[in-house]
């Protein structure tokens, strides 16, 4: 199978990243650069802030996990459901808000999604018991589901091309941005406030709500293609996936080890950390934030390196070389070689997911941009939603050996996407379409 992206709109000027002078390294530099826009700025700053703040909500879960399941008197398998439920139902939230994104436009939407998931992550501190707060992680993935698709929309639709690989993966690291400050708060924190305390943190984005409110406009792509009146789609949503549908099945496969890889990566370190080395909460609050800065720094050098490459070529780079750090990370001794091996393989790991907003929105066509790739994305998830569940039970029927379970998944899963991404065509530098009197996205 050799996805090819269908371009409903004609391409501007700029030379086609997917002819075969693309796969040398082709660059768009010759093209003349728009400047930014302070209205540019605010998007990229309440999109990237979007999924920051999601992920920390997500990850205070993956902190807490050992603190609530001794609290609710249940096992680490049994708490690790609280994960997998809220990464079960995560397509359906982009179900639900990707096609309200593309009718009534990005940034309402947005706005709506965050404040639903700010209240929940209130409602989880306050649970009495674990069934209400299995309840409330579910509720919590529809919400979680809608925010990458549309934030990433909104985003890529409203930035210069130009600048599209470096903002791909300044936005994907958002995710470990939220890791980092979950990892921060739960270090300095976690024995003042409690795992409750945590969630309570959780109502913050409530305020990233009031600021796209009064700073960020609405994308200029959807202003073109839906809220002009005289636009018109030239795709439905339902005829662009009968149209794409081997597309479509192409990315949900991708995605699917995508989120293995990550997930695989990062959901039960901590706990593996705690329980086989026996660390306490301030290491493993230290080499979390160590990690996690080098998924930063790997997303946004990825995402950049994209550009001028190419979005396959990164992403099988990237996945190969997370191979030969999986020994120093899931079976080295000490806090010190433990904390080389995570840094090094999230600078990997999160280095290829830096690609992939772009490439997502790249990839499908025009009119489905707030719904399509954030759900494949979350397809995806559903696929590798049992993955910390998985690991416990495979830690479990080894002994213990957590870094056992996580090695084996994240080496097969790395070798999944070099294989998958071998045989997709590249598509850097599509254009979007766009309003008539501006370039923000062209």
């Amino acid at each position: 199978m050799s996805p090819e992206p269908h371009d409903p709109v004609p391409h501007d000027p700029v030379p086609n990243e997917s002819a075969p002078n693309a796969s040398k390294g082709t660059s768009t530099a010759r093209t003349p650069k728009e400047a930014w826009t302070s209205t540019q700025r605010n998007t990229v700053f309440a999109g990237v802030g979007s999924w920051t703040l999601d992920a920390f909500d997500y990850f205070v879960l993956v902190f807490v996990l050992t603190n609530m399941a001794k609290e609710f008197g249940i096992t680490i398998v049994a708490a690790t459901l609280a994960i997998t439920v809220t990464l079960v139902v995560r397509p359906i939230g982009a179900l639900i808000f990707g096609p309200l994104a593309e009718k009534f436009g990005r940034k309402p939407v947005l706005m709506i999604n965050i404040v639903i998931f700010s209240l929940i992550e209130i409602a989880s501190a306050l649970a009495p018991d674990f069934g209400t707060f299995f309840v409330l992680r579910i509720v919590y993935g529809l919400a979680m589901g809608g925010i990458w698709g549309v934030a990433s929309a909104l985003t890529m639709e409203s930035i210069p091309r130009h600048a599209r690989g470096f903002i791909s993966g300044l936005f994907q690291a958002g995710y470990p941005l939220g890791y980092l400050i979950a990892a921060v708060i739960y270090g300095l924190f976690i024995n003042v406030i409690g795992w409750r305390g945590m969630f309570a943190l959780g109502a913050a984005p409530l305020l990233l709500a009031v600021y796209i409110f009064f700073k960020v406009d609405e994308s200029p792509v959807w202003l073109a293609t839906r809220g002009n009146t005289r636009a018109k789609s030239e795709f439905s949503f339902w005829g662009a996936v009968r149209g794409n549908w081997k597309i479509l099945l192409f990315a949900v496969v991708l995605m699917a080890a995508f989120n293995f890889f990550s997930h695989g990566t990062q959901d039960l370190y901590p706990t593996f950390l705690k329980i086989q080395h026996g660390f306490d909460s301030g290491t493993v609050s230290i080499i979390a934030i160590c990690y996690n800065i080098a998924a930063i720094f790997g997303g946004l050098l990825a995402g950049t390196l994209s550009e001028r490459y190419g979005r396959k070529r990164i992403i099988i780079i990237f996945a190969a070389l997370s191979l030969p750090c999986i020994p120093l990370w899931a079976f080295a001794s000490g806090s010190i070689w433990l904390g080389v091996g995570a840094f090094l393989i999230q600078f990997m790991v999160q280095g290829a997911w830096g690609v992939i907003p772009a490439y997502l929105n790249e990839l499908v066509p025009e009119g489905t941009r707030a719904v399509l790739p954030g759900f494949v994305y979350q397809l995806g998830n559903v696929i590798a939603a049992g993955n910390a569940t998985i690991q416990a039970l495979i830690a479990s029927a080894t002994g213990g050996n957590y870094g056992l379970a996580m090695a084996v998944v994240a080496g097969a899963v790395a070798i999944i996407i070099v294989v998958l991404m071998s045989f997709t065509k590249e598509t850097r530098g599509r254009a979007f379409t766009t309003t008539a009197t501006g370039s923000a996205a062209a």
